[in-house]
C-alpha cells in the first residue's frame, strides 16, 4: 500500500512539474554572438585595441631603454668602481620597478576603460532582449552561448529579432 502511495505521489509531482514547465514559454539567444555583432561593440573593441597598442608601445619603449642601459652598464662594469656598479644596479632595479608599476597602471586603466565602454552596450543588449521576449510572449530567455549551460536549444532563437530591434 505504501508503494502505491509513493508511486501516486511521484506521478502527481511529475505531471504537475511537466505541466508547469510546458506552460512556460522559453526562448534562447547567443548573447556573445549578439554582443560581438553590435556596431557599438565593434567600435569599442577597436578603441580598446588602439589604447592597448599605445600602452604597449610606451612600455616597450621603457623596456628597450632599460635593456640598453643595462647592457651599457654591464659592458662598463669592469672599468667602474664597486660603489659605482652598486649604484648602477640600484638604478636598474628602480627602473625595473617603474616598468612593473607602469604595466600595472596600464592594465588597470585598460580594465576601467573596458568597463566604461562595455557596460552601456551590455545594458542596451539586455533591454532589447527583454523587449523582444516580452513582445513575443516568452517567460524565459536562456543564454545559448557555448559553455553557458544550455545543452539543447530546440526552442525559438530570438537573435534575429533582437538584432532587428537594435537596428542591425
Amino acid at each position: 500500500m505504501k508503494q502505491v502511495k509513493r508511486i501516486a505521489v511521484a506521478l502527481m509531482v511529475f505531471v504537475a512539474t511537466t505541466s508547469y514547465v510546458n506552460a512556460q514559454k522559453i526562448a534562447h539567444i547567443n548573447v556573445t554572438q549578439l554582443l560581438s555583432e553590435m556596431p557599438e561593440m565593434i567600435a569599442a573593441q577597436a578603441e580598446l585595441k588602439k589604447l592597448q597598442e599605445t600602452y604597449g608601445a610606451d612600455i616597450q619603449s621603457s623596456i628597450t631603454e632599460y635593456q640598453n642601459k643595462a647592457t651599457l652598464y654591464q659592458n662598463e662594469a669592469p672599468s667602474k668602481s664597486k660603489e659605482e656598479n652598486e649604484k648602477r644596479s640600484i638604478e636598474l632595479q628602480g627602473i625595473e620597478k617603474n616598468i612593473g608599476a607602469a604595466q600595472q597602471a596600464a592594465q588597470a586603466e585598460f580594465q576601467k576603460k573596458q568597463g566604461e565602454l562595455f557596460e552601456p552596450i551590455s545594458k542596451k543588449a539586455k533591454e532589447a532582449i527583454d523587449k523582444v521576449a516580452a513582445a513575443l510572449g516568452y517567460d524565459y530567455v536562456m543564454d545559448a552561448t557555448q559553455g553557458q549551460g544550455l545543452i539543447v536549444a530546440k526552442g525559438k532563437d530570438i537573435l534575429p529579432e533582437v538584432k532587428k530591434e537594435l537596428g542591425f
